[in-house]
């Protein structure tokens, strides 16, 4: 049983569970599930002074911050416990070729460490794309008025035409980033 829960899940099996949270969602009355609206709470628990954005009911709310507090333990003892000590994502060929083509050799573990570690902060580079980049992720998520898992599981199921028009955005913004951003930038 480990061994099962130290492997990826197949699509067939993490889709489904993804996709039975909305009807869950709706049969106890609530119609907003996303990561980024937990910061909002938090917010609103910790400065209730005169900011109009956090004046509402954020007690009716709560479940969202155990929720990402679970998502934070359960990312803990997945790390911790569960995961093979080498660990290569399953990517294509010409993935590959395209990513060593613009300096990218390391394929072990969950993300390039050549784009991802403490010692790219201090090049332009790395500067720009994480730090530049997790701001732009940031301010997209406050300014579409949720993140990806919010508009594209949530919204898309309750037919919310902002949520489509979110997740067609993070699409086109994604191929832009991956064809035209990336290679320039690396």
């Amino acid at each position: 049983m480990l061994e099962f829960l130290k492997e990826p899940w197949p699509w067939y099996v993490a889709g489904p569970l993804i996709g039975l949270m909305v009807p869950l969602f709706l049969m106890v009355g609530n119609k907003s599930f996303g990561i980024s609206s937990s910061l909002r709470h938090v917010c609103a628990i910790c400065f209730p002074g005169n900011i109009e954005y956090f004046k509402y009911e954020w007690k009716t709310e709560l479940w969202n911050i155990f929720f990402v507090i679970g998502l934070v333990i359960g990312g803990f003892l997945t790390s911790s416990f569960f995961t093979p000590d080498v660990y290569t994502i399953d990517i294509s060929s010409d993935t590959k070729t395209a990513l060593m083509s613009l300096g990218i050799h390391n394929f072990e573990g969950f993300v390039p460490t050549e784009l991802f570690n403490w010692g790219s902060l201090q090049t332009g580079k790395g500067f720009v794309f994480i730090l530049f980049g997790g701001f732009l992720v940031g301010f997209g998520t406050r300014y579409a008025n949720g993140c990806t898992s919010g508009h594209s599981i949530t919204g898309l199921a309750h037919l919310q035409w902002s949520s489509l028009v979110a997740t067609v955005g993070f699409f086109i913004g994604g191929l832009v980033m991956t064809h035209l951003l990336f290679p320039v930038i690396f």
